[in-house]
C-alpha cells in the first residue's frame, strides 16, 4: 500500500462503448481502478459483478470506476453486455497500463507458470494523487472495502 500519495502519470487507453480513456481531467472526486486477469473467468465475473452492484454507491461516494484487463475491445464489449456493466472496461492488449501499475507477475496455473495480471485495486483522487492500492487481491469482501475507503474520503 502506498505509504504516501503519490501522483499517477497521466495516460489515456481505449475503452467500451467506443471511448477513450483519459486519466487527467476525471470529473469524479476519486477514480477506481481494478485490474483483473481475464474477461469471462469465475473470479473476475465475480469481482466485475460485484462492483456493478455496488455502482449507485460509488458514484454516490463521488467515484467512477473502470475495469481494466488486457482484453480486446470485443471481449470487453461482449462481457460488459452479457454482465449489464454500468461502468466501462479498458483495454490494455500492449500491457502500456498493466506495467505503469506494475500488476504484471509470474503465476503459478495449472502447475505451469504465467505471466499475467495480479487482481489490483488503484484509488485516484481528482488531483491525480493514489490515495489507496490493493494489490493480490482476494474477490471475497474486496468491493466492499474498497467502497467504505472511498466513502470515507467523500
Amino acid at each position: 500500500m502506498a505509504d504516501s500519495p503519490s501522483v499517477v502519470p497521466d495516460f489515456s487507453a481505449a475503452m467500451t462503448s467506443g471511448q477513450t480513456f483519459q486519466l487527467s481531467g476525471r470529473p469524479a472526486r476519486h477514480t477506481v481502478l481494478f485490474f483483473y486477469p481475464k474477461d469471462n473467468t469465475p473470479g473476475c465475473t465475480t469481482e466485475n459483478m460485484a462492483f456493478r452492484d455496488l455502482h449507485e454507491q460509488f458514484q454516490a461516494a463521488g467515484a467512477e470506476v473502470y475495469g481494466i484487463s488486457r482484453d480486446s475491445l470485443r471481449s470487453h464489449e461482449s462481457f460488459k453486455t452479457k454482465l449489464g456493466l454500468p461502468f466501462e472496461l479498458i483495454s490494455d492488449p500492449d500491457e502500456a497500463v498493466c506495467l505503469q501499475f506494475g500488476v504484471m507477475k509470474l503465476k503459478q496455473m495449472y502447475g505451469k507458470t504465467v505471466r499475467g495480471i495480479e487482481r489490483s485495486t488503484f484509488v485516484i483522487d481528482a488531483t491525480g494523487q493514489l490515495v489507496k492500492e490493493w494489490r493480490g487481491v482476494k474477490v471475497a469482501g474486496h468491493v466492499d472495502e474498497v467502497l467504505e475507503f472511498v466513502a470515507r474520503q467523500a
